[in-house]
């Protein structure tokens, strides 16, 4: 696996599963991997999970991380290629990024979409870079457009708690009061529809996400509808992708509250978190017995591992 950002990379997803029920129940019996390597983590925009998490998947790997804030920790970074670096931006991705894969043997990069130039953020401009110039493995640790290991420890935390085979989880969008960007919702569809579950989307109009992630959704418009017999709801926000990046609805009655879990089977509460308590989720639900967002977190230690072990193993 030379990089992982979607769920093809990870190939059998059944057998993937498997190895994430393996790795977290005996996190450090592949120490010898990881001896004398080293995995550079990138980080473009700010983190807690996805930091943490991946720091310590590589240490129960016996990897040496290292840590890069870009703009905080290193020169300012120029990403677009063919311009005249007359401003802020010391350096370019075409000279750091092979700096960098000669510093170690795996990476990691976070960099999230500007939500300004739709076609530089879904041509997944600076990840694409780090790939072409890296010479190393690649992990997306949220892309502009996706966020696999996010999606990966998502199902994850569904098989674990599912009591039915191929129970109805529905996504919907909830109201924020900012522009997020798509990469979530797009991998949680994407690895959804890879998986055995009956996936509904559910938003209100102007908010459908792009038809290469939606695949064989069921795209509803009344959340109530969706919500119905649901056995987990994932509430995420994301921004409109037509006028792209921009907050179109901030309709509060799409905040998961007790009306919204009351029609469902029982459901189970996930979100990839950070999530803002009253918009998004009430306080009610998010701290409901049904609520996973703290083992879904934590999950993202075994999510993570899964990839960069499976990295090592190839080399």
């Amino acid at each position: 696996m030379k990089s992982f950002f979607h769920v093809q990379d990870i190939g059998d997803l059944s057998k993937a599963l498997e190895e994430a029920k393996q790795v977290k129940a005996t996190p450090y019996a592949w120490q010898h991997l990881g001896k004398n390597k080293t995995i550079i983590l990138v980080f473009f925009n700010s983190s807690l999970r996805t930091r943490l998490s991946s720091q310590k998947a590589a240490l129960n790997l016996g990897l040496d991380p290292i840590v890069l804030n870009v703009n905080g920790d290193s020169w300012k970074l120029e990403t677009r290629m063919g311009v005249v670096m007359d401003g802020d931006k010391s350096e370019h991705l075409r000279e750091a990024i092979p700096v960098i894969g000669s510093y170690c043997d795996l990476i990691g990069v976070r960099s999230f979409a500007g939500l300004t130039d739709k076609e530089f953020d879904y041509n997944e401009t600076i990840l694409k870079q780090f790939i072409d110039y890296s010479g190393k493995p690649v992990i997306s640790l949220e892309s502009a457009t996706v966020h696999p290991c996010q999606a990966f420890a998502d199902l994850f935390t569904i098989e674990e708690y599912k009591t039915v085979k191929r129970p109805k989880v529905v996504m919907t969008w909830a109201p924020h009061p900012r522009a997020l960007p798509q990469a979530v919702p797009n991998s949680f569809a994407e690895w959804m529809n890879a998986a055995d579950v009956d996936f509904v989307i559910a938003q209100p109009e102007g908010y459908e996400l792009d038809p290469q992630f939606v695949g064989n959704a069921r795209v509803e418009y009344d959340q109530m509808k969706a919500m119905e017999g649901a056995d987990f709801v994932y509430a995420k926000n994301w921004s409109a992708m037509n006028p792209y990046g921009q907050v179109i609805n901030k309709d509060m009655s799409w905040t998961v509250g007790a009306r919204q879990m009351a029609v469902t089977n029982n459901a189970y509460f996930l979100h990839c978190l950070p999530v803002r308590r009253n918009m998004i989720v009430t306080d009610e639900v998010i701290d409901s017995p049904r609520s996973l967002v703290i083992p879904e977190a934590a999950n993202r230690v075994v999510s993570a591992q899964v990839v960069m072990k499976r990295m090592l193993e190839e080399m």
